[in-house]
């Protein structure tokens, strides 16, 4: 039975756009102008979305200029809420963090080939997250300037880090989390750098690519090294997606504070995270895939199963949500009890637990539905929602715990000051800027791998590609 004849793949020009757009089947050319076509023309819009995220940048240096000069008085916190939008912002933005090396190292492992036509935004995402996360904690020190306190060097007083407090354990899980995550995403670009190097417009590019790709000739030995070192750093950072977060969980768990004193922490939060990661990948490639119409690399089938790991972290966050609360009731703790069962749903923060409560239980409803799942902007605006519904989250476990604990007479109500406010979207700034220069410098989408599995899709036509 003879094979039905396809289309011959070409770049053609939108009507009224300057934008090259797919027509037919993509082959390697195709797929290699597509993704490298960022690099090499610039347009307006990412001037305008720069523009915005560089003041965005400046509100960050100017409020984290007037907290370091002033203090951290500035901020909102009070006895007893000594934590709050700082930390807050520290587990959401780690969160964040924990979708790239989910989709990138486990998926991998799993040999879940869809992953490479969306695996570069979410390692990107992860190590611009991680440098948002990082600012929080050094913050919330006081005296930034002696972070490396923190850190066990040979002191000249032999004064070694407190390893019974939680600070150091953050300070070991970031900085290993960030190396690895590094390590990893750059050595899943050194073939799409020597793409770019090969097809620089100027010569000053091809040698900036030249010298990032390391020498790389896509010979059969490089091949065989590459994998073998891809599969490694993947298999030592796939534990790191469960280490991390659960270490982060632990700042609170091990303390004897109602709300936090939990050992169902670590894989809640494990879950919620790779929850808030996903929802940040979507709001990222959506756009990305609309933008640099990347709809036949974006398929609507990776979509969809995104959408699918979506619902099924959705699903786990809901029933950590009924166990946390059925176990501080069969506890029979009574300051247990008050803070689940009294202090969340009916204290002073009730509107912000409701709304969370619904923003993450009910979202991820909608993706029982393959149409809604496949559809990019139900897609988009819930995603939106779950991010927003994942940091209120972290702000009604760490607030309502802290301002009412045991003791009626230490009760305080916490208000976040203008500056609060600033650091936190200003961490938006600084993130939105160094993604759009991710654009504009590297590819954002792995090519060697997408090419691989059309090949591989070429030699078993009796599987059909991971298409729409």
């Amino acid at each position: 039975m003879s094979a039905v004849a396809r289309p011959a793949p070409s770049l053609a020009l939108a009507e009224g756009d300057d934008w090259p757009v797919m027509r037919g089947a993509p082959n390697d050319a195709a797929i290699t102008d597509m993704v490298l076509a960022p690099l090499w023309h610039t347009r307006r819009i990412w001037w305008i979305l720069f523009a915005i995220s560089a003041l965005g940048t400046l509100l960050l240096l100017a409020t984290v200029a007037y907290t370091v000069t002033v203090g951290i008085g500035t901020w909102g916190n009070n006895i007893p809420v000594a934590w709050a939008f700082a930390i807050t912002s520290f587990v959401w933005w780690i969160g964040i963090g924990h979708a790239g090396t989910f989709i990138s190292a486990f998926l991998l492992l799993l040999n879940q080939r869809w992953r490479g036509s969306i695996n570069r935004v979410a390692e990107a995402m992860t190590i611009f997250a991680l440098v948002n996360a990082a600012l929080f904690p050094l913050l919330h020190l006081g005296r930034p300037w002696f972070f490396y306190w923190l850190i066990p060097y040979p002191a000249t007083m032999n004064v070694w880090p407190n390893f019974k407090s939680a600070l150091p354990w953050d300070v070991a899980a970031v900085t290993t989390y960030f190396t690895v995550s590094l390590l990893f995403w750059y050595l899943g670009l050194v073939p799409d750098l020597a793409s770019a190097r090969d097809s620089a417009p100027s010569r000053l590019r091809r040698r900036v690519y030249g010298l990032f790709a390391m020498g790389w000739r896509g010979s059969g030995f490089q091949w065989q090294r590459f994998n073998v070192a891809y599969v490694l750093l993947a298999a030592l950072a796939t534990p790191l997606v469960i280490s991390v977060h659960s270490v982060v969980s632990l700042d609170f768990s091990i303390a004897q504070l109602p709300g936090w004193h939990s050992t169902i922490f670590p894989p809640y939060f494990v879950v919620g995270a790779i929850y808030s990661g996903l929802a940040m990948v979507l709001v990222l490639l959506l756009p990305l895939r609309r933008a640099f119409r990347l709809y036949d690399i974006v398929t609507e089938a990776h979509l969809n199963a995104i959408a699918k790991l979506m619902l099924a972290m959705g699903l786990m966050l809901a029933y950590s949500y009924v166990i946390e609360t059925f176990m501080s009731w069969y506890s029979a703790n009574a300051a247990e009890r008050y803070t689940y069962l009294a202090s969340r749903p009916f204290g002073p923060y009730a509107v912000v637990y409701w709304i969370m409560t619904g923003l993450n239980v009910l979202s991820p409803q909608l993706f029982w539905s393959r149409r809604l799942r496949t559809n990019g902007t139900a897609l988009f605006l819930a995603s939106i929602v779950i991010l927003a519904g994942m940091w209120m989250e972290r702000f009604v476990i760490i607030v309502t715990s802290l301002n009412r604990d045991f003791l009626t007479s230490s009760w305080h109500i916490y208000i976040p000051t203008w500056v609060d406010w600033g650091i936190l979207a200003g961490s938006f700034g600084l993130f939105g800027m160094l993604f759009l220069l991710f654009l504009k410098f590297v590819p954002s989408v792995a090519m060697s791998e997408v090419k691989e599995l059309r090949i591989e899709m070429r030699k078993t036509p009796e599987q059909e590609p991971l298409r729409a």
